[in-house]
Formats: structure tokens, sequence, C-alpha cells
């Protein structure tokens, strides 16, 4: 999700469609968000870890 979140954020600002921007950030905080939960030993999703 981080992955996909940084490609959309850089896609919009290379072709300046705010809409993508927006998708882009709110896609890559979500992923850092489950990054951080599961690295502090929480379940996320039923899994363990999340990657």
């Amino acid at each position: 999700m981080i992955i996909l979140g940084a490609v959309l954020l850089i896609a919009g600002l290379l072709l300046g469609m705010t809409l993508l921007i927006t998708a882009g950030v709110i896609v890559l905080l979500i992923g850092v968000v489950l990054m951080i939960s599961g690295m502090a030993g929480r379940a996320v999703g039923g899994r363990r870890h999340y990657y």
C-alpha cells in the first residue's frame, strides 16, 4: 500500500491531478499506519505481521 500510495502521489504531481494526489496521500497514510501497527505486535487483518 505504501508503494501504491507513492506511485499515485507521484503520478498526481506529474499529471497535475488533485484527485490522484489526494488518493495517493490517503493510501500512503493507511499503509504507514498498518505497517506501524504490524511492527508493534498487533494483529492486522487477522495476521500477526503486515507486509
